[in-house]
């Protein structure tokens, strides 16, 4: 992962999607639900735009490059997902507003 093309990309494979994740969770809503406690609102949103990017320059590639970018022990086949409905997940994670 490129920390300053990608930096909260870079931040939440980094901190939370390694092999320690379940420091932060069990469940992939439980460790989105972390991060986005402990990081501003404003880094949701940057972390959904850099998502978009990075799908959209990936478009033709997607799982090579989540396996060389943002690969940190994490795979998202082993939580049920393909790399782009997990991407997509955490989107849809992130954008959700606290009860």
């Amino acid at each position: 992962m490129f920390p300053d093309r990608y930096p909260r990309m870079h931040e939440i494979f980094g901190a939370y999607f390694n092999q320690d994740f379940d420091l932060w969770g069990d469940t992939i809503p439980e460790i989105v639900a972390c991060y986005k406690r402990d990081s501003p609102p404003d880094y949701h949103r940057e972390l959904i735009t850099e998502i978009d990017s990075f799908l959209d320059e990936h478009s033709k590639d997607l799982d090579s490059a989540f396996q060389r970018d943002c690969y940190s022990g994490f795979n998202p086949a082993l939580w049920g997902y393909t790399t782009a409905s997990f991407l997509d997940e955490l989107k849809r994670l992130l954008g959700e507003q606290a009860p």
